[in-house]
């Protein structure tokens, strides 16, 4: 298996060369170049593994110049009970007959992030290590939340690695905050940006395809690389727990061999649901991909009409992870649905670029309706789900897995397709507790506490325990103070580094 560029004007790399790179010197994104299957035989074979097994089975289709061995090694180490709270590391929960819910948030940081970034911090010293790098890997990473902590936490003191987050000074949560500024380790650097989410991403990728900045690093012995979505390592493994929630439900006699299922995705960069649907071609009986988007429903919008327009107001939501605007993982889709077809690719990335919009022909839109379904929610509406959810099951959701319960509401009323659904939950509600609070007990509830007193009041509602990742964050110290406007995003990088 190898890997090209999404834009057609990069020679074909293995696997390591792809995870090592991050992001292709032409600005596009790797992708394999030939389809995976996985068949019935395989599928029987993993219904009763460990999740870590079924981890290794799945990327040893993909990531095919790893060996056996090391991705066994890659994955024991990534998913174990010392990273996670539960044994099955991506339980599956019943919330109501036929409608389940997939946790992705048991690992060190609270947020379906660990799931890909406690393994790609294994893979990439590996990659270098195969493609004779001999430079340091200085991983970039934007984040609208939850990747930056994940990946300070995974690359953490790992030899031979640098890494660098920017955030949104304004676009996180207390906690969120808290978690990346307070990040220890000696090869850790961590700046806001004065903007929004979509202002750090295209300042990251500006910094990748920069040649006089990759020039400068590269003269002192350092190479760029990303913990981002972009990078195929990444979304690789996000691509098993699709296929582990179907095998749990099998096993549990909850669906037969063959039955199709929903997935409720909440996304903004459209990585989570990207790795739904390559875990569809590659054989799982999916329904509809459901993409749940919160107001800043640019998706939702492209999904519907074929139109993507990131020309609109951004909105501060109580959903931050998906307060995006630019879903650089929709040029994988776009590449895959039009048959691989470069010159399009270029050209709406290119109109991306200069217009903030583009267009897809008739073809790409009806493929694109037959497979995904979308709608958003607004703050209100996610509030209304976490109470209404809460009320009639018992389950408490953050507020991204709340999106997802609403618009999957959404979804049932306007279709009547009673296919049976897994909803995929993204974070820990103690991440978001102001807001969980405040939906289940009122605003009185919450009025002159910060984040960090209410967690205590969401452990007393919930009867669940405060994960070991948040208790005492507050009282940690801050480490990382710095504040940079876009343009000075690549003077922060290089700081970092000592030029």
């Amino acid at each position: 298996m190898f890997y090209v560029s999404t834009r057609g004007n990069q020679p074909a790399v293995s696997s390591a060369e792809a995870i090592k790179m991050g992001i292709s010197p032409d600005g596009g994104l790797f992708v394999p170049d030939a389809p995976v299957t996985v068949g019935p035989d395989v599928m029987r074979k993993m219904k009763d593994m460990t999740y870590r097994d079924r981890a290794a089975e799945i990327l040893r289709l993909y990531l095919t110049d790893f060996t056996a061995a090391e991705l066994e090694e890659c994955t024991g180490g990534a998913y174990n009970t010392t990273n996670y709270d539960v044994e099955e590391i991506a339980p599956v929960k019943e919330l109501e007959s036929g409608t389940y819910v997939l946790e992705l948030w048991h690992g060190p940081t609270c947020a379906f992030k660990d799931m890909a970034l406690q393994i790609l911090p294994r893979f990439l010293p590996r990659a270098a290590a195969k493609t004779g790098e001999k430079g340091e890997i200085v991983i970039l990473v934007a984040t609208s939340g939850d990747t930056g902590k994940a990946a300070l936490e995974g690359f953490k003191d790992v030899p031979g690695t640098r890494i660098f987050v920017f955030f949104p000074d304004q676009g996180v949560s207390q906690v969120q905050r808290l978690q990346m500024i307070t990040q220890e380790g000696g090869n850790v650097g961590v700046a806001s940006v004065r903007g929004n989410f979509d202002d750090a991403q295209s300042g990251v990728k500006a910094i990748f395809t920069d040649p006089e900045m990759n020039r400068m690093v590269g003269e002192k012995g350092f190479r760029f690389s990303s913990a981002n979505s972009i990078n195929w390592g990444r979304l690789a493994p996000q691509i098993v727990y699709y296929f582990s929630a179907y095998l749990d439900l099998l096993k549990e006699g909850k669906l037969s061999g063959g039955e199709p299922v929903n997935f409720v995705v909440p996304t903004g960069n459209f990585g989570n649901i990207l790795a739904g649907f390559y875990a569809s071609e590659a054989g799982l009986p999916v329904n509809r991909l459901i993409c749940a988007a919160n107001e800043n429903n640019v998706l939702t919008d492209f999904i519907r009409t074929g139109v993507y327009d990131r020309n609109r107001r951004f909105v501060k939501t109580i959903s931050p992870s998906m307060d995006i605007l630019i879903s650089s993982n929709l040029e994988r889709l776009l590449y895959e649905l039009t048959g691989r077809d470069t010159a399009s690719v270029r050209g709406w990335m290119q109109d991306l670029k200069e217009n903030g919009v583009y267009r897809v022909g008739r073809e790409i839109y009806s493929r694109l309706q037959s497979l995904f379904w979308s709608d958003f929610s607004d703050d209100r509406e996610t509030m209304a789900a976490i109470r209404d959810t809460y009320e009639s099951t018992g389950y408490v959701a953050d507020t991204h897995t709340a999106v997802g319960l609403d618009v999957y509401k959404k979804y049932v009323e306007q279709t009547g397709d009673r296919t049976k659904t897994v909803i995929v939950s993204t974070a820990s509600p103690f991440k978001f507790n102001a807001s969980v609070v405040k939906a289940l007990l009122g605003e009185e509830a919450v009025a002159g506490k910060n984040e960090f007193e209410l967690l205590k009041v969401l452990a007393q509602v919930s009867l669940m325990e405060i994960p070991a990742g948040l208790r005492g964050l507050e009282r940690r110290p801050v480490l990382h103070q710095r504040v940079v406007a876009g343009e000075e995003m690549p003077r922060a990088v290089l700081d970092f580094l000592g030029i």
